[in-house]
């Protein structure tokens, strides 16, 4: 596809500003949060979007799923909703014997709707999906297509018969995305495009093999001990009990653990590689810092009793 990593640098760039353009057509608006699910896919990791209804998440991931020629499911999580109905179950057929039949996650986006409202049990049965990209069923294991990616949301209004995610879920997804309301401008322009009788076709602008082979690229860019040291600094820094924590050392209970670090570095090379650059600095990491560590921190009483923000604590480590 690409003779060196230089020129599959710059044909990730091309590629890239012109997957933003295709999605632009459709999505009007949220253009951190296009990024972000974007770099998302090509660093092979999931986003948790946290936003009220009626801001084009299910259009978003659909829209992105078309431009990368990608399988689409979307999953609807309510507090029935059992672990079968996501990974698939065994079924008696007419020869009386057992088969598999593969549930919704077996698809290349997986678009979990408010998947706080279903309970504890039915949120793990992503995890081995989003974490080893296979499903277990009976002792027997069945492998994803790839590439696999999930992208999950919440609707922050609505806490009544929800069920929190468990620390160690929220710490699989790489980036938490807060949505924001539109602009005023960008509200005008939805109204007028939703409201007419028109349909845009969206082009291909990548396919899978192209995917995949971004994900490879990104994962061999190089990166400076410097860059390392920041990036593993920041995340120290979230942690009480250590030295390094002296700014924030009051208002978090709980920092961020490793894989924290290791989606600050990986992150950073895909934020460097689609603006054009070989290789991340210390800029990039600042660029996802947010949302990389927003859900992997935890504020204690006092943080919430002075209405302290996640995000001011992050701005304080950064």
């Amino acid at each position: 596809m690409f003779n060196n990593d230089v020129q599959g640098i710059d044909m990730l760039s091309a590629k890239y500003q012109a997957l933003r353009k295709e999605v632009g057509r459709v999505v009007i608006g949220q253009d951190e949060t296009v990024k972000l699910v974007i770099l998302s896919i090509l660093c092979d990791s999931h986003s948790l979007l946290v936003g009220v209804p009626g801001l084009a998440k299910t259009l978003l991931v659909k829209t992105i799923s078309q431009a990368l020629d990608l399988d689409f499911k979307r999953i609807q999580f309510t507090p029935d909703l059992m672990p079968s109905d996501i990974i698939g179950t065994e079924i008696l057929d007419e020869n009386r014997q057992f088969r598999f039949t593969k549930g919704p996650v077996f698809s290349n986006i997986v678009l979990a709707d408010e998947i706080n409202r279903t309970p504890p049990k039915t949120q793990s049965a992503l995890l081995e999906a989003m974490q080893e990209r296979t499903v277990t069923i009976a002792g027997q294991e069945y492998k994803l297509d790839l590439p696999f990616f999930v992208l999950a949301t919440q609707n922050p209004i609505e806490q009544e018969g929800t069920y929190p995610l468990p620390e160690a879920q929220l710490d699989r997804f790489m980036f938490n995305i807060t949505l924001t309301y539109p602009k005023y401008e960008e509200e005008l322009m939805i109204v007028k495009a939703t409201t007419q009788d028109t349909e845009v076709t969206i082009n291909t602008v990548l396919n899978k093999q192209e995917i995949i082979a971004f994900q490879h690229l990104i994962r061999r860019m190089p990166v400076t001990d410097n860059v390392i040291a920041y990036a593993v600094n920041l995340v120290a820094s979230t942690r009480p009990e250590t030295d390094k924590a002296a700014v924030v050392k009051e208002y978090i209970s709980w920092g961020a653990g490793p894989r924290a670090s290791q989606a600050l570095v990986l992150a950073a090379k895909a934020h460097a590689a689609v603006n054009g650059k070989y290789a991340p600095d210390i800029e990039d990491v600042k660029a996802v810092a947010l949302p990389i560590l927003r859900h992997r921190i935890i504020r204690n009483f006092k943080a919430e009793a002075e209405a302290v923000s996640l995000e001011s604590i992050v701005a304080k480590i950064v």
